[in-house]
């Protein structure tokens, strides 16, 4: 396999042959650093969210835009499938990397991170090593990163500016909104791996998520997207796990609906507690429905519910009045 930032690097140089297509900007920076606009001055769209979330997966991942029905109202989703999942989910694309550069902030993933090993305890049980002169990183941003920031991001990958290639959008664009909704099968591994689960047990992984209007500003955006996953996102994983009544714990445990935040739009919890993140009950961050298929036993397993009311609040549909 070639490494992840490699892969990724060939998603990123897809994108600049597409600029026009996928209606994005492209700016060099002073040092050298190539950076995409795909929500932030650029207009983006479905497609340049579907690049983002391949850039994010290190291309080992099929994403592919699908339909989601709530209530005969049939809107956008995404569709993920990997037979790679604890690289392309947990090494590359999982958010784990915040990037504060001065005024800069963003939360970054893709393969960049694996050379920069946020965090290090994840590669040390997945037991990989990234090895790559190029660095490709997504930003999750409300604005394009400066030199500084580039800078202490290739610093941080230990390789040039020049050989750093990032990528942007922020929460409320449909592009990040795309890239958010194809992380339903990263979120289920994450609080598999979050609970002392081996991820590396999971074979393959599949996923479905409807994909949040844009609603309001950042902070509302950022709701209903969680909201896409959490009461919206079903996944599915072949397992290759023993013993099988250990198995059937984490499963059960895994849904959004085991947490005690369950049951309300996020962006409704997240103001009850102050906008404060540490006051939320990560639990919560997980996808609807989770089917594993166990190798070992031959059994389906299948833990968790859609809520497509919860779904209909975030998103805030409403009836378009007509003139008689």
């Amino acid at each position: 396999m070639q490494s992840l930032n490699e892969l990724g690097l060939e998603v990123f140089e897809e994108m600049l042959d597409y600029a026009d297509e996928l209606q994005i900007g492209v700016v060099e920076l002073e040092n050298g650093t190539v950076v995409v606009d795909a929500g932030v001055e650029a207009q983006g769209g479905l497609g340049a969210g579907i690049c983002l979330a391949r850039l994010c997966m290190a291309d080992l991942a099929d994403i592919q835009p699908a339909p989601f029905e709530i209530d005969g109202i049939t809107i956008p989703a995404v569709q993920v499938t990997t037979d790679h999942p604890a690289i392309s989910c947990m090494a590359s694309q999982c958010a784990m990397w915040q990037i504060k550069a001065g005024s800069y902030f963003g939360m970054g993933s893709g393969p960049a991170r694996a050379l920069a090993r946020k965090t290090k305890d994840l590669y040390e049980a997945l037991e990989f090593e990234e090895y790559s002169d190029v660095g490709v990183l997504f930003l999750e941003s409300d604005a394009l990163p400066d030199r500084e920031a580039a800078d202490e991001i290739a610093e941080a990958c230990g390789i040039d500016p020049a050989d750093l290639r990032l990528a942007v959008a922020p929460t409320d664009s449909v592009a990040g909104l795309v890239q958010v909704s194809a992380r339903v099968v990263e979120t289920g591994l994450h609080k598999l791996f979050t609970m002392g689960f081996d991820i590396r047990t999971i074979k393959t992984g599949w996923g479905r998520a409807p994909i949040a209007p844009v609603v309001g500003k950042a902070t509302r955006c950022m709701g209903a997207s969680n909201d896409a996953i959490i009461y919206g996102g079903e996944t599915y994983y072949t397992v290759d796990y023993e013993p099988f009544d250990e198995l059937l714990g984490y499963l059960k445990a895994t849904p959004s609906d085991t947490s005690r935040d369950y049951g309300a739009p996020f962006y409704k919890t997240f103001k009850e507690c102050g906008f404060d993140f540490f006051k939320v009950d990560h639990n919560v961050f997980a996808p609807a429905k989770v089917v594993m298929n166990d190798l070992r036993t031959r059994r389906t397993l299948v833990a968790g519910r859609l809520n497509l009311q919860v779904l209909k609040e975030s998103f805030g549909f409403e009836a378009a009045n007509r003139e008689s």
